[in-house]
C-alpha cells in the first residue's frame, strides 16, 4: 500500500522548533536546508524531510539514519532500503511523502489563478480540450491545476523528471466514470493514478506504478 503524509510548514516559523526539528534528520537533508536561501523554502524542506522520516517510523526506521543513492536522472533512492520507495513534494505552506513497496511519484500544488499560458504551453492536446470543456474559469483553472499535478507525479514515478517532455503524453480524465490514465510510450507499464483534495486551495497527485494500491485519504503529520 502506498500512504501519503502531509504538514503544514509554517509553524517553522518558530525559530526555537525549526531548529529543534531539523536536528531530527540525516546530515545530508540538513546541509540541503542549509543551502537553500529563503526561509520559506528551507521551512518547505524541512518539512518534507520530517514527512519522509514520519513515515519511516512506520517501517521501524528513521530518516537520520538514512543515506542515500541517486538515480540517473536524480531521484533520490534509500541505499540501504531498496524495497522502501518514496516521494516528496511541496507549494505553499505544506509539504507532502508518498511512501510504499511500488515506485511512485507525487505533487502538490497550491491553486493559483492566471496559469493557463503555462498549460497552453506545455499540455498535450487532448489535455487542453478536456481543460477547456469546462463551464467557467474557476473549474477551467482546477482542471489545469489537476492535470498539471499528475503530470508531475507521473514524471516522478518514471525517474526521469522534467528531462521527459511534458507534451509527450497525456492525463485522460474519464469523468462519468471517475477513471484516469496516463496515455504515454515511454515505456509497456500501466500507471495507476490516485487525486487528493483534502487541503483547501490545494490539489495533490500521486502515480503508482502498475498497482493501484494507494489510499484513500491523506495522512496528517502532526
Amino acid at each position: 500500500m502506498v500512504y501519503t503524509y502531509y504538514i503544514e510548514v509554517t509553524q517553522f516559523e518558530d525559530e526555537t522548533l525549526f531548529h529543534e526539528k531539523l536536528s531530527l534528520l540525516s546530515p545530508y537533508r540538513q546541509q540541503k536546508i542549509a543551502l537553500l536561501k529563503h526561509r520559506k523554502d528551507k521551512n518547505r524542506s524541512l518539512g518534507a524531510g520530517l514527512a519522509l522520516n514520519y513515515a519511516l517510523e512506520t517501517y521501524g526506521l528513521k530518516e537520520r539514519g538514512m543515506e542515500y543513492e541517486f538515480g540517473e536522472w536524480g531521484k533520490p533512492i534509500l541505499k540501504c532500503q531498496p524495497y522502501i520507495h518514496f516521494s516528496l513534494s511541496h507549494s505553499g505552506d505544506y509539504a507532502i511523502c508518498s511512501i510504499g513497496e511500488k515506485r511512485m511519484g507525487n505533487d502538490i500544488e497550491g491553486v493559483r489563478h492566471g496559469r493557463l499560458k503555462v498549460a497552453d504551453r506545455f499540455f498535450a492536446q487532448e489535455e487542453l480540450d478536456w481543460m477547456y470543456a469546462a463551464q467557467d474559469e474557476e473549474e477551467i483553472t482546477q482542471r489545469m491545476f489537476r492535470v498539471w499535478t499528475m503530470k508531475e507525479s507521473f514524471l516522478k514515478a518514471t525517474g526521469k523528471g522534467i528531462s521527459l517532455p511534458l507534451d509527450e503524453f497525456a492525463v485522460l480524465v474519464d469523468e462519468e466514470s471517475g477513471k484516469i490514465r496516463v496515455k504515454h510510450r515511454f515505456n509497456a507499464r500501466y500507471y495507476y493514478m490516485k487525486e487528493y483534495c483534502e487541503i483547501p486551495g490545494y490539489r495533490v497527485a500521486v502515480c503508482c506504478e502498475e498497482s493501484n494500491d494507494v489510499a484513500d485519504r491523506l495522512i496528517l503529520v502532526g
